[in-house]
This record gives structure tokens, sequence and C-alpha cells, in this order.
């Protein structure tokens, strides 16, 4: 048996907000002194920003909603209606 685990309340929310704004300030200041100090082209930085940026900041919302408890396995999922009119 698997021990009860509680849904994420509205701290859990702001958390993840925060999360997701500071881990795309740190994405865009990390490229942006990578440019600046001349190690990144400007194609270089557009690539980044335009196809690497999106994946990096996927990758920190999952960091986030597992650190934070909104991974769901199967056994938390509840059949759903159709309520009629």
């Amino acid at each position: 048996m698997t021990p009860y685990r509680s849904k994420p309340g509205p701290d859990a929310a702001r958390a993840f907000r925060l999360g997701i704004v500071a881990g795309g300030l740190v994405g865009l200041a990390v490229a942006a002194l990578l440019y600046w100090f001349g190690t990144m082209t400007l194609f270089a930085f557009g690539y980044v920003f335009v196809l690497l940026f999106p994946v990096y900041l996927v990758l920190v919302a999952i960091g986030l909603s597992v650190w934070l408890g909104y991974d769901q396995d199967v056994t938390s999922l509840r059949p759903v209606y159709r309520t009629e009119r």
C-alpha cells in the first residue's frame, strides 16, 4: 500500500510560478552572459533562444512539478463521467 499524498496547495502553485520565472531569468542571463563575453555568436544566441530555451523551460517545469508534488501516477486518477443536463 502506498502512503497517502495530499494535493499541493496554493503555496505550491506560487512556488511553481516563482520557480518558472526564476528558471527563465537564470537561463536568459546565462545565454546573455555567454553572448556578452563572446563565447557565443549572434546566430548561436538566436538558436539557443528559439530552439533550446523552450526545452530548458519544460525541463525546469518537470523538475519543479516533481519536487512540489504535482506528479501523479495512475492510481491517483479518477474516472470522469458526463453529467446530463
